[in-house]
Order: structure tokens, then sequence, then C-alpha cells
């Protein structure tokens, strides 16, 4: 058949046209991350070769919605983090509490959940029953990094954090003096209970307490003074004595009544 040269030089145009309008729809799919569901490429699977990494993004959004963020917190404490120094330092561990445990240096890199028992030790592999009562995770794994380095590393890097505490109460502490509210109290399970908390709980200080001189006394004996109104006032929450099974906490009455 034949055809102009008129003919040939339009169909010539709509042919570029087309074409520009095509490359122009691929460009605007490339930058906005879409490709035509029938065009669209297959990932490389993972090695085991039954995990397809091409997820839906809003799927996964969904599913990390619904995890648990304290879990989420704990993994990425214990598997992001190579430095001993950001370790928990606050809250005590009891009986039945369970930590996650990994030692940096190991080559699989995999972390282990490891429970309290009863008798308030944790049983290390390697090294045996630890003792973890009343430790917080950075005091307990400088312990096992001292005797993991005796015979088993060179140099251990371990890396701890709670993972779950036992519901049970960890026990009582005592509170009296210029409070609101004098008498016992159970030790929460789930939360590093401190000397502030306590003043709080037992309805804060009384006209005259002494804020400066709270006197706290553990169990062995040992006496703490503690000055709350740096606490409060000032933020100096380094200063928030974490409390002890059957510690007493007395608020002495102030020297002077203004």
């Amino acid at each position: 058949m034949w055809v102009s040269g008129g003919c040939r030089s339009s169909l010539g145009l709509a042919f570029v046209g087309g074409l520009q309008y095509c490359l122009k729809l691929f460009a605007s799919w490339i930058a906005r991350g879409r490709w035509p569901v029938e065009q669209r490429p297959r990932r490389s699977r993972e090695t085991a070769g039954t995990i397809d990494t091409d997820i839906d993004t809003s799927k996964t959004a969904m599913q990390i919605s619904k995890l648990d963020m304290k879990s989420l917190s704990v993994f990425a404490t214990v598997m992001r983090t190579n430095s001993m120094a950001v370790l928990d330092d606050k809250k005590k561990l009891g009986s039945n509490d369970y930590v996650s445990f990994r030692v940096v240096e190991d080559r699989d890199n995999d972390s282990q959940r490891l429970r309290v028992n009863d008798n308030g030790e944790l049983e290390v592999p390697y090294v045996g029953l630890v003792p973890a009562r009343d430790k917080s995770c950075k005091e307990l794994a400088y312990t096992i990094k001292s005797l993991l380095e005796k015979e088993y590393y060179y140099h251990a890097t371990v890396i701890l954090a709670v993972d779950r505490v036992s519901e049970k109460s960890r026990g009582r502490v005592y509170v009296y003096g210029e409070v609101k509210g004098q008498g016992p109290q159970e030790i929460p399970a789930d939360e590093s209970y401190t000397v502030s908390k306590a003043i709080i709980r037992a309805g804060g200080f009384g006209d005259f307490g002494d804020k400066r001189k709270v006197k706290l006394t553990h169990k062995n004996g040992e006496t703490v003074i503690v000055d709350l109104k740096d606490v409060i006032e000032r933020g100096r929450t380094d200063q928030d004595v974490a409390v002890l099974p059957d510690d007493q906490i007395y608020v002495p009455k102030r020297a002077v009544n203004w």
C-alpha cells in the first residue's frame, strides 16, 4: 500500500509522541515506587527460599503495630546494642524474671532467654549459676563479663535486658514519719520502685516533712540519706534511690518551721 510522504511524517510524529508519553509514564512509576501490576518484577527470595521479600508495606505496618512494644524495646536493646554503657542500671531483678542475654563476641550473635530462679540466681552459659536478685541488668552484666573473661573469653561484651517481669510482688517497704499516709507498701513487680515513688504513694510529704533528709534503711542496716528536694524540684533522678524488700523510709520533721 502506498503512503504519501505527508502521511508518513504524521505517523512518525504520532509514534514519537506516543513513545514520549510511555517514557514519562514509566518515569513517574519509578519516581513513586510503583510498577504496573502485570510487569512488577519479583524480588529475590531469602536464602532459605521460603520467604518472599516483596512485602506489601501497608501489611507490614499493620503487623508492627500489633507487636508488643516492650518486646520490641528488649529486642532492640539486645540485638542492636553493642555497648554495656547503655544497659539499665535502675530496675532490680527478682525471682521469675526473664532476661535476654547475648555476648557480642559470639559468632552466631543470637540472644538467649534466661530465667532468674526461685533462689534469685541466673544460670548463665559457661559460668553456671550467678546471683541476680536485687541487681540491675548493668550490674549483672559486668559480673558475668568478669566471670567469662577468667576462662572463656579474652574480652566479653555482655548485653542483658529484662524480657518479662514476674507478676509476683517484690515484697514490702515501710514508710513512716512526716508523710500523709504511713504504713507498708507492696513493691510493684513491673517497675523500678524508688524512694520518691514510695513517698508519692504515701500521699506526699506532711506539712513539716524535711524533703532534704529522707532516711532510707536497708534490711542489712545500711542507711542512705536521700535529698528528695533535688530529685523533685531539680530533676536529679540519679539521686532517687531504688528501694529493696523490707526497706524502711523515714521522713523527719524540719528543724525550723517557718
